[in-house]
């Protein structure tokens, strides 16, 4: 029984320990692959198919100064208040759901970035319980600006395209600190679902959501 005990504390001190590590390590250094870039692999060479990774860090400062704007527009309007939950997002969409109306998702750009940095995509309760484990942690040891720097580095923005950089060079030809305001609108209209929907070549329903990004991109306001 002693054993048991202490091989469970053990594991427990060995979870917090690495974890407070890996948080704290990416507060300096960038993240140089997510869990998410390991499953897209592992998912194109079981089709037989030709593996896909365009990923290359830059720094916020690196990037257009509308891209944070228009993907807290599109995703988060409420990430420089919030302390990464979104009480009233979460609450309307609860209300949606015993309504039985669509079901939509109240995650922030915290908890969309400790789930793509830390975890997996599969949905289920234990990933959502590590998931709010990790945006605390997060947001604890993060600026809003490294949340956001690390987001748009790290974040699935096309077939095998992860990060601002990645996704300007590939869909756009220019750097990610040349793309224009309409260029990041596109980008972010895509967030929802980047394999579906595409920035490089955007459907009518897609340019319509970057027509409505655009409209609230004037009521966001940027890292003080």
């Amino acid at each position: 029984m002693k054993k048991i005990q202490k091989l469970i504390q053990w594991i427990v001190l060995s979870f917090f320990g690495s974890t407070i590590f890996f948080v704290i390590l990416y507060r300096f250094v960038p993240v140089p692959v997510t869990p998410l870039m390991f499953i897209r692999c592992a998912q194109q060479v079981g089709r037989g198919e030709k593996i896909r990774l365009k990923h290359h860090w830059v720094p916020l400062d690196e990037m257009s100064k509308y891209l944070p704007i228009a993907v807290m527009a599109s995703e988060d309007q409420r990430f420089l208040q919030h302390h990464g939950f979104d009480v009233v997002e979460i609450q309307n969409a609860v209300e949606e759901r015993m309504a039985g109306k669509r079901r939509r998702g109240g995650s922030t750009i915290s908890q969309q970035t400790a789930k793509n940095v830390f975890l997996w995509p599969t949905s289920s309760w234990v990933r959502k319980g590590l998931e709010a484990y990790f945006t605390a942690l997060i947001e604890l040891c993060w600026s809003k600006q490294r949340i956001m720097e690390v987001y748009l580095n790290s974040i699935e923005m096309g077939d095998g395209i992860y990060g601002a950089e990645a996704v300007a060079q590939q869909h756009f030809g220019r750097p990610a600190e040349k793309l224009t305001r309409a260029n990041c609108a596109l980008i972010a209209a895509t967030l929802p679902n980047p394999l579906k929907y595409s920035s490089k070549n955007p459907s009518r329903y897609m340019l319509k959501r970057q027509t409505a990004i655009m409209r609230q991109m004037k009521h966001i306001d940027l890292f003080k």
